[in-house]
């Protein structure tokens, strides 16, 4: 999963990809109540808006260091705690964790780590959640 990603020098960038990162802080600070109020401000279409905003992301100073992980799992008995544990292995430590109500026997958590420890990779831990029995599906939704 961490293989998808690549760090680049913005000066080789399109100028709507730092627009689209505006636009999205003038949302997030409330400067801008509405999508169309913010990208109408910095100058880029909708479209270009939507198509980017999930994609881009300006790294802060501790960049890599915290991740958000999502999860499916059966609604199994000791799963989650299995998790958590090959997080303790890994020395991980959670700075959120979310598990919404299982429907249809899955679960869906969604948890945030402080990876500054980590003694793995992202994607081979990503690589050992996805291999319990029980668990359907592990996905990187973040990264700062």
């Amino acid at each position: 999963m961490i293989r998808d990603y690549l760090i680049v020098n913005k000066k080789i960038l399109p100028d709507y990809f730092d627009k689209v990162l505006e636009a999205r802080m003038l949302l997030e600070s409330a400067q801008c109540k509405s999508i169309s109020d913010a990208v109408k401000q910095v100058g880029i279409s909708r479209s270009t808006y939507y198509k980017y905003k999930d994609h881009i992301f300006r790294p802060s100073e501790d960049f890599g260091r915290k991740f958000t992980l999502s999860l499916s799992l059966a609604d199994n008995q000791g799963i989650l705690a299995q998790v958590l544990g090959i997080l303790r292995e890994r020395e991980t430590s959670v700075v959120t964790i979310h598990q919404d109500i299982p429907i249809n026997h899955a679960a869906f958590v969604i948890i945030t780590l402080d990876g500054q420890n980590l003694t793995c990779t992202i994607d081979a831990l990503i690589g050992e959640l996805s291999a319990i029995d029980g668990i359907h599906e592990v996905n990187l939704v973040a990264m700062e």
